[in-house]
């Protein structure tokens, strides 16, 4: 049976809907499946930053991939967009479009959003979006991050809704515009990977409508979006009535302006949660902004950590969030503002801010699923074996930021919120860069202490086989990840740049496409996670595996955890000494309370 002679059958079931919803999904997965096999560059074909999401008709999110939990919602509002945008030609059989404009609904630059109507006899009825990241965005600095711009245009071109693809027929002026704005070799190749996937979702959707109906498919995707928004009212009215205010801040934004600020209060009435972020920083000279989509996504993927996993995530779960943010705040930049580096930070503190409020409902689950890193660490060169430009965006295996959760400690590698973004190993990397991974191991005494531990930080050594450039931005040094419940901060981060040359140089806040000879590197000593819980409430036998394993030194057992012991790790008859553990951590509670 065709889609055009299936019949409308009326309302779906339950389970007919679920099975509809998990079909998407898959196509989702799919899709960006897609990308990972045949994008060119590591950090889509092998960290997955990419997130494919399927749409409804008037661009309400139905469906998504597991992918970078923020590109969430910021892959919804350029489709929005362009829905109006195209209102009177609408969007055809055959079309595919680009965007990637902070202003109209994207995050930063970088992120591309590639997306294909389903249509079904004249009418849109789907739509399958895929975002990714690309490593340049043709600005004033190569990498897609310009902290000297002073505004959105130096940071590369905008797209805010540009077809590609019209009724199936390439654009062939507009392809060949949009590659040569564009520094890296590879984009191109990167870009038309998403057009495949696009094209792939939207093929592997019409078998799904064939098969169910047009009907059906939108009846299956209102019954769970409707069911999505229940579960988060349900939820939500089990936890206690309140306002719950916190702040969290940034080190400082590129050109060194101190301490960005981000309040938040969240109130609970009922079944209702509202989030505002009034009174956050305002400061106009300010270089690092939050998009608002930007925003938007990370206050959903820190809720979405801290409430029940089986509720859907679309457009049920985000519209029951009653979110204020006042236009002109470092969260929602009047237009023009510079974001690239803003995606990062402040956007992080949109969910370390939550969770702290949320310290006070719900504190066995508030935890910020968050990273303290700045910017990525931008390697840019020219590749000796080839003669053409290489972005290196470092996004390498590493351990650090993951925060301790009530029950277990921080996992040894990347926070939730990084979602599916696998670290590229260091053969990938070596194998297409100019570049040696020397080392990558845990810190001692980095994971902060409590009664379940922060993840350790962890030391990256990568040295540079070719002369190139580095570029990054460093925060999470006054403000490292915050310990919760009475657990500590992790450790802050550290960065040498020039590492193993005459001239090696400690970063304190940027590092502005620093020259490097052959030979020389960075040394990057990433933070730990935040503690949660009482240190002193921690099991003495857990801290003696912590030094066994030597994410804890014995000096560091005895004045974080009040652990002692006898014997020695070195000698293999390290033993918990109970009595004087006793004794330290019964004269040491006291100081710890007064505190």
């Amino acid at each position: 049976m065709t889609m055009d002679s299936r019949p409308d059958t009326g309302a779906v079931d339950s389970v007919t809907a679920e099975v509809i919803r998990g079909a998407m999904e898959t196509v989702a997965y799919e899709m960006a499946t897609h990308v990972s096999l045949t994008a060119t560059t590591p950090i889509l074909n092998q960290s997955n930053e990419r997130n494919a999401t399927i749409l409804d008709a008037t661009g309400r999110l139905a469906a998504l991939s597991v992918g970078i939990p923020q590109f969430m919602l910021s892959s919804t509002l350029p489709v929005r967009f362009a829905l109006e945008f195209f209102k009177e030609e609408g969007l055809n059989e055959g079309d595919v479009l680009v965007a990637n404009d902070p202003y109209h609904g994207g995050g930063h630059l970088p992120d591309y959003n590639v997306f294909s109507p389903v249509v079904v006899e004249g009418e849109l009825v789907l739509i399958a979006s895929i975002q990714c990241h690309h490593a340049d965005t043709g600005g004033g600095m190569p990498g897609g991050y310009n902290a000297e711009a002073l505004d959105i245009w130096a940071e590369g071109v905008r797209f805010p809704a540009l077809k590609m693809y019209d009724r199936g027929v390439e654009r062939r002026d507009v392809m060949y515009m949009i590659g040569v704005n564009n520094r890296t070799p590879t984009f191109m190749g990167d870009l038309r990977a998403q057009v495949g996937a696009a094209q792939h979702g939207v093929k592997r959707l019409r078998e799904l409508l064939d098969r169910h109906g047009v009907g059906a498919v939108r009846e299956a995707v209102e019954h769970s979006i409707q069911y999505a928004a229940r579960r988060f009212r349900e939820e939500v009215s089990s936890w206690p009535d309140g306002e719950y205010e916190s702040d969290a801040y940034v080190d400082h934004d590129p050109k060194g302006n101190q301490d960005i600020h981000v309040h938040c209060k969240v109130t609970v009435a009922g079944e209702r949660l509202r989030v505002d972020f009034t009174g956050s920083d305002e400061r106009p000279e300010l270089q690092a902004w939050s998009s608002y989509g930007n925003t938007r996504g990370y206050v959903v993927a820190q809720l979405a950590t801290m409430m029940d996993p089986m509720i859907p995530k679309n457009e049920g779960f985000f519209d029951s969030i009653e979110l204020v943010v006042p236009k002109g705040c470092c969260l929602n930049p009047e237009d023009g503002k510079t974001v690239s580096a803003g995606t990062h930070h402040p956007g992080v503190e949109v969910g370390e801010a939550i969770a702290l409020a949320l310290a006070r409902v719900i504190p066995e689950r508030a935890t910020p699923q968050i990273y303290k890193l700045g910017m990525p660490t931008v390697v840019v060169g020219t590749h000796p074996d080839t003669g053409e430009m290489f972005v290196d965006h470092s996004v390498d295996t590493l351990a650090a930021y993951c925060g301790a959760v009530h029950g277990q400690d921080g996992w040894g590698s990347m926070p939730a919120t990084f979602g599916n973004l696998v670290r590229a190993p260091a053969e990938i990397n070596e194998s297409i860069f100019p570049v040696r991974h020397e080392c990558c191991d845990y810190l001692t005494d980095s994971g902060g202490p409590g009664q379940w531990r922060g993840c350790p930080g962890s030391r990256y050594v990568k040295r540079l086989t070719a002369p190139a450039s580095i570029q990054t931005y460093m925060v999470g040094i006054r403000y490292p990840m915050a310990g919760m419940a009475g657990g500590r901060d992790g450790s802050p981060n550290r960065l040498i740049v020039n590492y193993g040359g005459p001239k090696p140089r400690e970063i304190d806040c940027m590092a502005n496409f620093v020259p490097h000879k052959a030979g020389e590197g960075i040394e990057y000593c990433y933070g730990g996670g935040g503690g949660w819980g009482d240190p002193f409430q921690r099991d003495p036998e857990q801290v003696r595996e912590d030094v066994l394993d030597e994410y804890v030194s014995v000096e560091a057992a005895a004045k974080e955890y009040g652990v002692l012991f006898s014997g020695s790790a070195e000698e293999y008859d390290l033993e918990v000494d109970r009595k004087g553990t006793e004794r330290t951590r019964a004269r040491l509670r006291p100081e710890r309370t007064q505190s």
